[in-house]
């Protein structure tokens, strides 16, 4: 009897995910769940955006949205975490240089995350959600709390530094809200320089003032 030698086990397969797109891995297939996320809340709103839309515009399953992020309401916390990033460098600003020019520097930093296309385009689309939906909108307000005004706060040692840094932040914010999302003139219009000018004292005095 002719004899045969065993076949060497063939290695386990790695088992794809439900309603993962073949040839992706875990990081690419959650990253075009993002994409699609934030371009289904830029055209759509929060309310009109579902996870069903999302899975559809990102090709995979939405049981696979809800594996990774869960709610609606946390799909668009990732979503606007990733395109809210580029402020959160603010505290970095702050660090920079003396605290009798933080006004300056800051409202700078903050304008010109507006100005710039590539940063303002995806931040236009958390704000306008955020706008129209109490859910957005306290996400938003978390966001901002957590990751920007108690980083700039914890930059100051003062007692009042929560108030001082919401302060400021409500003048940059509001600021930018007339100029980019709601457009009033001639703040729209008006050039940036100007703007930061004028602004960035105010900013200064709420940050340090006495």
């Amino acid at each position: 009897m002719t004899s045969r030698t065993p076949r060497a086990p063939s290695a386990p397969r790695t088992p794809r995910g439900r309603g993962r797109p073949p040839g992706t891995e875990p990081s690419d297939t959650r990253d075009k769940i993002l994409d699609a996320a934030r371009a289904e809340f830029s055209e759509r709103g929060y309310d009109k955006t579902s996870v069903r839309g999302i899975a559809k515009a990102a090709g995979v399953d939405s049981a696979l949205v809800h594996h990774y992020f869960g709610t609606k309401e946390q799909v668009f916390e990732a979503a606007i975490e990733v395109a809210f990033a580029p402020a959160l460098n603010a505290t970095k600003v702050i660090e920079e240089g003396p605290f009798d020019g933080v006004g300056e520097r800051l409202t700078r930093f903050v304008f010109g995350v507006w100005e710039n296309p590539a940063t303002r385009i995806p931040l236009l689309a958390v704000v306008r959600s955020a706008f129209n939906n109490e859910t957005a909108a306290a996400v938003f307000r978390r966001l901002i709390a957590s990751q920007l005004l108690r980083r700039i706060a914890g930059q100051l040692d003062l007692p009042d530094a929560e108030l001082r840094a919401e302060l400021a932040a409500a003048q940059l914010v509001g600021t930018a809200m007339l100029r980019y999302v709601i457009k009033v003139e001639p703040l729209a219009s008006a050039d940036p320089e100007q703007i930061i000018a004028r602004i960035a004292p105010v900013v200064q005095g709420h940050l340090t003032g006495t």
